[in-house]
């Protein structure tokens, strides 16, 4: 800290309002971490008096995408914040793309080359712009200031920050004990994300909860150079469809923003009740009022069921359009409430021990026939639907890592995870 900093008084402490009362509690919901919320607090009551938005940045660095619904988690904070009339400043690191993050990987990562960086942004810009109201989103790219920073301004950064303080950090701690390579320029990439909220003059970061580390060294590095420290605020990782482990297309878990609106609404009405709430606060943008108020409702009486329409309908409508949504609840109802699925089917768990499972073996272990012979009787005569589709043919399987609603005859019915 500065002689300057330390002479500087403190700042005056602000009454707290019943609207930013309101604006802490969305911002908070569905929150990893939020560092500090006090400070937080303040700085929107500042904000309010000065009349003046908060400047809120996300940074993504343009890897190679993989784009579904769970990427969007982060995406849906930074839009309440944008609802709410703060500036959203969605940062593109060009330049510490070039560098390679090693945040939660036990070894190197290979640096992407110019021509990957500017494709892979173009992607995760098209993303943004499903979630974001793009008009309203101060769009930048971190090479502005990085590449005028120049060698000096380099080393001149990289004096304000420790080599000790760089290997508290988990995965460059547990790299130097079992003594893996650790490359300088993985020591650098931290103190670059850093800079970036200096130069952005950053009131909030958001990120996954793996960049915590990255997000606090901004804060000192702002502090370092006079500035106000950002607060701090990481989104969990979204649970896939199984409902088990975070969402990811390896694991067949995972709803693409590309999916058809059919598949989406489909894929949203298999997940369990208990999940559901989850994924309302991590990617509904319905106020907190509205979700209580289904909540309230479902533990009196209404069937959940009707609360996940609305967040089916909801997703479909971000990613399509709201026709598309009302289309895809219809056939929905068409191809399910036509026949009758009940509202607490069973959920289990079956194994494949080869990666995959033969649907008629998958209804046999799963006790919904006697015996294998006997599934293959009724996928013969059309009696069995997955996902609402009738299947008739009997070299069906289901991969590991895929969750299925299977129907057999008029009353049989299971949700089935295939592990």
């Amino acid at each position: 800290m500065t002689a300057e900093q330390e002479k500087a008084p403190a700042a005056e402490k602000l009454p707290v309002t019943d609207d930013i009362r309101e604006a802490m509690a969305l911002i908070r919901r569905g929150t990893d971490t939020f560092l500090i919320e006090e400070e937080f607090e303040q700085k929107l009551a500042r904000a309010k008096k000065e009349g003046r938005p908060l400047r809120c940045k996300l940074g993504l660095d343009p890897t190679a995408p993989d784009i579904h619904i769970g990427h969007t988690v982060v995406l849906n904070k930074l839009r309440q914040l944008q609802d709410l009339g703060h500036t959203v400043i969605f940062l593109v690191g060009d330049f510490t793309a070039a560098i390679g993050d090693p945040s939660g990987r036990n070894a190197t990562r290979p640096p992407l080359s110019h021509e990957q960086i500017v494709e892979n942004a173009k992607t995760y810009l098209n993303q943004a712009g499903m979630v974001l109201d793009l008009d309203r989103t101060e769009v930048r790219y971190n090479s502005e200031w990085s590449n005028a920073l120049g060698s000096v301004g380099l080393i001149q950064l990289a004096s304000r920050y420790t080599l000790a303080r760089l290997l508290e950090r988990d995965d460059f701690a547990k790299r130097f004990a079992e003594q893996a390579p650790i490359a300088m320029h993985e020591l650098i990439y931290p103190l670059m994300q850093g800079y970036d909220s200096v130069a952005l003059k950053a009131d909030l970061e958001l990120g996954g909860s793996d960049q915590r580390f990255n997000l606090l060294v901004g804060r000192e590095l702002q502090r370092q150079y006079g500035q106000e420290p950002q607060c701090i605020l990481t989104m969990p990782l979204l649970v896939g469809l199984d409902g088990q482990i975070k969402m990811s297309k390896s694991k067949h878990n995972y709803i693409g923003i590309t999916d058809a609106p059919d598949d989406m609404f489909g894929k949203v009405m298999s997940i369990s009740d208990a999940l559901m709430w989850d994924w309302y606060d991590l990617l509904s943008l319905r106020p907190n009022a509205d979700i209580a108020l289904l909540k309230k409702e479902c533990a009196e009486g209404r069937n959940p069921r009707d609360a996940k329409v609305q967040l089916a309908k909801e997703i479909v409508a971000r990613f399509h359009s709201q026709s598309a949504a009302d289309a895809a609840e219809t056939e929905f109802n068409n191809r399910f409430r036509a026949g009758a699925m009940p509202s607490d089917i069973p959920e289990m768990t079956v194994e494949a021990p080869e990666g995959e499972i033969r649907l008629a073996a998958l209804l046999k272990n799963a006790g919904l026939v006697p015996s294998a012979s006997e599934a293959n009787r009724n996928i013969d005569q059309g009696g069995v639907k997955v996902n609402g589709e009738k299947i008739t043919d009997r070299q069906t399987a289901v991969k590991a890592g895929e969750t299925i609603v299977v129907q057999v005859g008029k009353r049989k019915w299971a949700k089935i995870t295939v592990a």
